[in-house]
């Protein structure tokens, strides 16, 4: 079973290399974050054409999740159950279905844009909700993954300079603990091997030549829990899906299992 995960930052912008990517690679299912459009306007003729059910968390320009997947789609959740407002405002930032043998998340978790920002502090608090929210499928037999765009480097071998991001947002000690706290629920990290030089980057700012000097960050995750962990026989940045005119600042995360895609 192949399992992936992607921030194409606009599926409308980037439909024609997203049917494409999957046509290539045929994920089961894929996590997809910050469509950045309402439900009514997304692709599910042209995803549905592919073999894909699609679940959709959006409501406009910003954030949005979906989940595709050629598994199944049982008992979806929309939201992040006990999650907190920003500005008094439900943000569409994480999907969960089961699909097939395995449950998995699609989650955009949020910017934190800069340190002492009501945004920031928002960040922290939907994180301590998502921890409480997975726990129990954490602790589960089924194979689980909450898969995403986790706006937080994990470690400073994660980013191309720590010095570069030292006071900034993703590489924040809170943000680190929040990531601990979530492994502690019972969720290690999946971390995939790089196509291309040593370090598994998933984000390329587009400015600055940041893609080709591979100035990047180790951002988009998959956090999974043992029984996941354990099926795991490959996993890697598609780099390759970074390049070229039209593409989004994020790789694909993709991930390989040994189970039965059902």
């Amino acid at each position: 079973m192949r399992i992936a995960t992607w921030n194409v930052n606009s599926i409308t912008a980037r439909l024609p290399r997203l049917l494409a990517w999957l046509e290539k690679n045929s994920p089961d299912v894929l996590c997809i974050q910050e469509t950045k459009c309402a439900e009514e306007q997304f692709p599910f003729d042209d995803l549905r054409a592919l073999g894909y059910e699609t679940a959709v968390n959006a409501t406009g320009r910003w954030n949005g999740v979906a989940l595709l997947s050629k598994a199944g789609l049982e008992d979806v959740v929309v939201g992040l159950p006990g999650g907190p407002l920003y500005e008094e405002v439900d943000e569409p930032r994480a999907l969960s279905a089961t699909c097939g043998p395995v449950r998995v998340w699609s989650v955009y978790v949020p910017n934190g844009r800069e340190v002492g920002h009501e945004h920031y502090a928002y960040k922290l608090r939907w994180f301590e909700a998502l921890r409480a929210a997975v726990a129990e499928d954490a602790a589960g037999e089924r194979p689980f993954a909450v898969l995403g765009d986790y706006n937080v480097a994990p470690t400073d071998d994660d980013v191309w300079d720590p010095s570069v991001f030292e006071g900034m947002t993703h590489v924040t000690p809170a943000e680190r603990e929040a990531l601990e706290h979530l492994r502690q629920a019972g969720l290690d990290d999946v971390v995939p091997r790089p196509l291309k030089y040593d370090r598994p980057y998933t984000y390329w700012d587009y400015r600055q030549l940041a893609f080709p000097k591979n100035r990047g960050m180790r951002i988009d995750l998959v956090y999974a829990n043992k029984a996941f962990g354990e099926a795991v026989t490959d996993a890697y940045v598609d780099r390759e899906e970074r390049k070229g005119k039209g593409a989004s600042d994020h790789a694909p995360v993709v991930v390989d299992l040994d189970v039965p895609a059902a």
